[in-house]
């Protein structure tokens, strides 16, 4: 069971790569930071995926248990660079947020990495402590007071959706190693109340929020990307237009080649395939879980669930964001 499990899992990434591999080509070469190079995009993107099969090969090839031995170094590295975000001229700001620093050929975002390190630290944590998991200290308030450590910078550079999404897989992973089911409710009520308190008090997100709410009072503004976004769903049906032959990508949509891929798919390939992505997000999230139950070890039970829910919340969110069933969110849909 497990072995086939690992087959669809594989099958599903490349599947999902292939498809977004195809739709980057065909969404990008309207894109203003192109350059005029249609191929600007995928070249880059191409670049980044070799890093990741890179990566991935690694860490097939490493004993996972490495990163419960050093999850202190990611944690302090990713801290130090959410860090350098506010520190100029590495720190780059960008419509409106400090969320990226320049490495040289290029920009990252540190709350990528800070994703890992987080994981990294929680499972090393519910591990150590497996027999207090229960207990309100050891089992919730220490291990979340140091992954605040990392949502605190997160959260001032204004980036409110990862911050979320950071402490949505932490709770996931909390409740896994063994936390009280009645202590979930008050947790999430508390988190979703002070998510909406920083939103209300910054101008963007408030804008952002007002928008979700008003859809046809700010469809010339904050709820402008959403709108052109459901037009490009509603616009390819249940066929699509084929492919490359959407219109919403041609500087309608903004961000129609990154985090408003999804409804470009749905307007080319039609509500077939977005519906096709949608289970296998579904089938990443339970082929991840079986897989993550049967580690051979604690660490290593926990490490693979937080890096599925990881994944699988962040689909939720950006597929929830395109279809106007959440607020407006820079996120990208995993792939």
């Amino acid at each position: 069971m497990q072995r086939n499990a690992i087959y669809a899992l594989l099958l599903t990434v490349v599947g999902l790569t292939a498809i977004g591999i195809v739709m980057l080509f065909s969404t990008s070469a309207f894109a203003q930071e192109s350059h005029g190079d249609i191929y600007f995009f995928v070249k880059r993107q191409g670049f980044w995926l070799t890093i990741s099969l890179l990566c991935a090969l690694v860490g097939a090839v490493v004993d996972y248990h490495w990163w419960k031995k050093t999850w202190w170094i990611f944690f302090a590295v990713a801290f130090a660079l959410l860090i350098l975000c506010f520190v100029p001229p590495i720190g780059l700001k960008i419509n409106g947020s400090r969320r990226w620093i320049n490495v040289g050929i290029g920009t990252f975002q540190p709350s990528e990495l800070a994703k890992l390190a987080v994981l990294f630290f929680v499972a090393w944590w519910f591990e150590k402590f497996e027999k207090d998991s229960g207990r309100l200290f050891k089992g919730f308030a220490y291990p979340m007071a140091i992954v605040c450590i990392i949502l605190v910078p997160i959260a001032r550079q204004e980036d409110l959706g990862y911050t979320a999404l950071i402490g949505a897989a932490v709770l996931c992973m909390m409740f896994m190693a063994g936390m009280k089911l009645r202590w979930i409710a008050p947790i999430i009520i508390a988190g979703i109340a002070g998510i909406l308190y920083l939103a209300t008090h910054i101008s963007e997100r408030r804008d952002r929020l007002l928008a979700f709410l008003n859809p046809e009072e700010y469809q010339a503004s904050g709820g402008y990307q959403q709108l052109q976004g459901l037009i490009a769903i509603g616009s390819g049906g249940v066929e699509g237009l084929g492919l490359g032959e959407g219109r919403q990508k041609m500087l309608y949509l903004p961000y129609a080649h990154t985090d408003f891929i999804f409804p470009m798919i749905g307007e080319e390939m039609g509500l077939r395939i977005t519906l096709l992505i949608v289970f296998c997000y579904l089938l990443i999230c339970l082929c991840g879980t079986l897989i993550a139950m049967n580690a051979s070890d604690r660490f290593g039970m926990l490490l693979g669930f937080g890096c599925i829910m990881m994944i699988t919340l962040q689909a939720i969110v950006n597929i929830g964001v395109t279809t106007s069933l959440l607020p407006n969110k820079g996120m990208p849909l995993p792939s």
